[in-house]
């Protein structure tokens, strides 16, 4: 359903070092980079057919989260979803809700992590058994 994903970053190379480090739990490689024509910086992680994308804000005003947005990654196992979560803390992301682990619901037991990223994105990783 989905092709891509943008956010915006006040400190691209900040940003860039984070999101290395966080997607590189996952597997995904160093992003593609690119400058468009207006001189914008825009990172593209592109990692088993999808699309998570950094862009400096085109129209130069500083970036905002959007409240009640999430972003969620899939994780491989729980012992994935922890390790994704400690590494976005030990490269400046801040950890929010509940610790990561099991989290029982309406489709099962499911385990999450939820953090901020350096810009104020809230992310997620999760890992629901087949």
């Amino acid at each position: 359903m989905l092709n891509h994903i943008m956010i915006g970053s006040n400190d691209i190379h900040k940003t860039k070092a984070f999101y290395n480090a966080v997607l590189g739990v996952l597997g995904a490689q160093e992003p593609m980079e690119h400058v468009n024509d207006t001189g914008q910086t825009r990172l593209f992680y592109i990692h088993d057919g999808s699309t998570f994308s950094i862009s400096e804000p085109i129209n130069g005003q500083p970036v905002s989260t959007a409240n009640g947005s999430t972003i969620g990654f899939l994780c491989n196992s729980p012992a994935q979803v922890k390790t994704f979560h400690d590494v976005a803390i030990a490269h400046g992301g801040t950890s929010v809700e509940d610790p990561p682990g099991a989290r029982e619901g309406s489709m099962g037991t499911m385990h999450l992590c939820y953090f901020l990223d350096p810009d104020g994105h809230k992310i997620c990783g999760i890992h629901r058994p087949a």
